[in-house]
């Protein structure tokens, strides 16, 4: 069985999450989605709606989801020691250099699979773009 783990904050889940979610599937059996904490989020200076037992709580309803786990706020490379996946799955739209990632992994000792999914329809289904609609 192949695990595969995706990241992200979720706070408004919307079609682009769904779809993140589907195209990270079809690499493995086993789908794990890290949920980012709320001081990390407040540390990025980045505004939130739900909690982060609320996102959890909507991302593990998902049928897609097989588990979903809150990240870790010290060193984001904790959960991927601990559940040591087969790939990790990023958005198209995260700030992270895969080749530094697999770097910082290899340091680890840790080689999973990493792979940039595409994006669901960027100018409607994404997070910033809902909330300028709503002014939230």
């Amino acid at each position: 069985m192949k695990t595969i783990m995706c990241f992200g904050t979720f706070d408004i889940l919307h079609l682009g999450h769904l779809y993140y979610f589907e195209q990270a599937k079809k690499y493995g059996d086993y789908l794990i989605v890290v949920i980012a904490r709320d001081k990390t989020k407040q540390q990025q200076k980045k505004k939130i709606i739900f909690s982060e037992q609320e996102r959890l709580k909507m991302v593990q309803s998902l049928k897609v989801v097989d588990e979903a786990v809150l990240g870790n706020v010290d060193d984001h490379l904790t959960i991927i020691e601990e559940k040591k996946p087969d790939a990790l799955c990023l958005g198209y739209d995260q700030k992270i250099d895969e080749k530094e990632l697999k770097v910082r992994l290899a340091q680890r000792k840790l080689y999973p699979l990493v792979v940039r999914i595409s994006s669901y329809h960027p100018h409607s289904q994404k997070s910033t773009k809902i909330r300028k609609l709503f002014g939230l």
